[in-house]
């Protein structure tokens, strides 16, 4: 069975292509029938396959991804092209790996929370180069503004805390400035950001998770603008986790709580939600970080089910931003195919399975 949204015979626009988990997924791709048989028996990670996926980085010619383990203290590299799988970080683990990000030389940055830096690692997997600076408590993601030079790291600290900014670096890893107003709920306040990434013009897109919105930010730090509100209808969110942007400027922001990822057109119109509480291959459980490439490919790190969910954008063009597509349900609880497409938004609808 293919899963597409918004089901056939309307146009689909997103359809489930594979996962990446171990260095299975490089060779011969197991069957639909061979995964579901897991999700029976509920197979739990062996070494050598993730764990507990949290971020996601896609080289410049699409042909590597990188995934952050949070638990396993690795970043899985998946060669597409040479169908390799290569774990960083297993002499060496790193202290609680979170958000990940790639230069233009594809040197990898990887923020490491429990050790409170960034460390640079080139292809070759050395280290050469460490971020560390006293302000930052608890970081999570990060995000390269190549064009500008910059390096931004959220922090969303901690509850009692008032460090709940987005810390800028210049490249040489010295801090520069903050993005954040103050802790807390008005324009331009964060409350737990966690996931960031940055547009061709340089805007800065936070998840603002305990305010249950997407900031966006200019190059010079002043608050523009935001994304949904904390709600049950479609274009709101639980708790908002990654985000990216496609070639054609719509933005993807992952939902944890609600086990799915909604798309949003520039003027912040929501097109369609893709996803669904499940096991079955292409729903998601818990999901947290985002990607995508140069063609539209886009990576889920989907937390919960120890994989990457990749799925493609297709049938679709620059035009197609403005037309809303029909709207579709979010699922609490085990979402069937069908249904993780297809049903329709309720007000207070109750939110069911695991958090974390």
């Amino acid at each position: 069975i293919e899963l597409m949204w918004p089901e056939p015979p309307l146009t689909p626009r997103i359809k489930f292509a594979r996962t990446l988990a171990s260095d299975r997924d490089l060779g011969r791709p197991p069957t639909f029938a061979e995964l579901l048989l897991e999700v029976v028996a509920g197979k739990k990670p062996a070494a050598g396959h993730l764990a507990e996926p949290m971020d996601i980085a896609v080289s410049d010619d699409g042909q590597r991804v990188y995934v952050s383990d949070h638990g396993q203290g690795l970043v899985y590299r998946f060669d597409l092209e040479k169908k390799e799988l290569t774990l960083l970080g297993k002499d060496r683990p790193f202290d609680r790996p979170f958000g990940v990000a790639l230069d233009s030389a594809e040197n990898l940055y990887v923020v490491e929370q429990a050790a409170k830096r960034v460390t640079v690692l080139d292809r070759a997997g050395k280290v050469v180069k460490t971020l560390l600076d006293p302000s930052l408590e608890r970081p999570t993601d990060i995000a390269i503004d190549r064009e500008r030079g910059r390096i931004y790291v959220a922090d969303p600290a901690g509850k009692d805390s008032p460090e709940h900014t987005v810390k800028i670096f210049d490249l040489n890893g010295t801090l520069v400035g903050k993005v954040g107003k103050d802790k807390g709920e008005c324009e331009g306040c964060l409350y737990f950001p966690t996931y960031l990434t940055v547009d061709r013009e340089g805007r800065l897109y936070v998840t603002n998770t305990m305010n249950a919105r997407v900031d966006v930010f200019g190059p010079d730090g002043n608050y523009l603008r935001r994304f949904g509100e904390r709600g049950t209808d479609f274009g709101m969110f639980d708790r908002p986790k990654g985000v990216a942007l496609d070639s054609f400027g719509n933005l993807y922001v992952v939902d944890t709580g609600w086990s799915n990822v909604q798309i949003f057109n520039g003027k912040g119109e929501v097109l369609l939600f893709f996803g669904g509480r499940g096991a079955y291959p292409g729903l998601l459980k818990n999901p947290s970080g985002i990607a995508i490439d140069g063609k539209n490919r886009i990576y889920v790190a989907d937390y919960l089910n120890y994989r990457v969910s990749v799925y493609e954008l297709v049938n679709t063009t620059a035009g197609d931003g403005f037309v809303t597509l029909p709207t579709a349900g979010k699922e609490g609880g085990e979402a069937t195919p069908k249904t993780a497409a297809t049903a329709a938004p309720q007000k207070n609808q109750t939110k069911g399975g695991e958090k974390r």
